[in-house]
């Protein structure tokens, strides 16, 4: 398989498409045997870029989570509702993510490379990355800001490692995830608490001991 960059700006931004709308069928033929990856990745980049895309956050969060719970089932394949593969999105809208998102892709690019591919391979690694990507998937969906944006690189770095095989880059997406949860549920805890944040709570846990 051609690197994801190459793959993604062949098939949206050079090649002459017949339709101005995007399926999720049309995400799925380029994957091949690493589909999980892929769609991880592609998911994740509108709301893990630097540049706001707003209304993406939910509906991709869903159709993460949908999958984490396939990759935590054993599932080798993901299997999505007829809807869902044929509910459709602007190809211009896809275009001018993919615009500002491949330069990021090809950085990480640069770094992996097929290592330590048990952590993304075995059984226990893809449970670990399913459980971790649900959680994720679970604070993306979350209508607060902040619990979208480090959650979603989580997910986004952990799925470029089981693209590229890489359990290395995987193990830092998971590093990332467990940096999303913890500023997600500071955030969920200091509006649910008016305004203590999780390390306020933590700092006064301390000071009690």
């Amino acid at each position: 398989m051609a690197r994801l960059s190459l793959e993604l700006q062949r098939h949206f931004l050079e090649t002459q498409r017949p339709s101005t709308r995007v399926t999720l069928v049309d995400v799925l033929q380029i994957a091949e045997e690493r589909v999980f990856g892929l769609l991880f990745v592609m998911l994740a980049l509108p709301s893990a870029l630097p540049i706001p895309a707003p209304g993406y956050s939910i509906p991709f969060g869903i159709l993460i989570f949908i999958l984490a719970v396939q990759l935590i089932a054993g599932s080798a394949r993901p299997w999505f509702p007829q809807w869902v593969l044929s509910r459709s999105f602007s190809l211009q809208q896809l275009q001018g993510i993919l615009k500002s998102g491949i330069p990021w892709l090809r950085r990480i690019e640069a770094v992996t490379r097929p290592r330590y591919t048990p952590i993304c391979t075995s059984f226990p690694g893809r449970l670990t990355i399913g459980i971790a990507v649900a959680l994720m998937a679970v604070s993306m969906m979350i209508p607060i800001p902040g619990t979208n944006t480090l959650p979603a690189i989580g997910v986004l770095i952990t799925g470029f490692g089981l693209l590229e095989d890489d359990g290395i880059i995987s193990l830092a997406g998971l590093g990332l995830c467990v940096m999303g949860g913890i500023l997600s549920l500071s955030i969920l805890l200091a509006v649910l608490w008016g305004g203590h944040s999780l390390l306020d709570w933590i700092q006064v846990w301390l000071q009690r001991q």
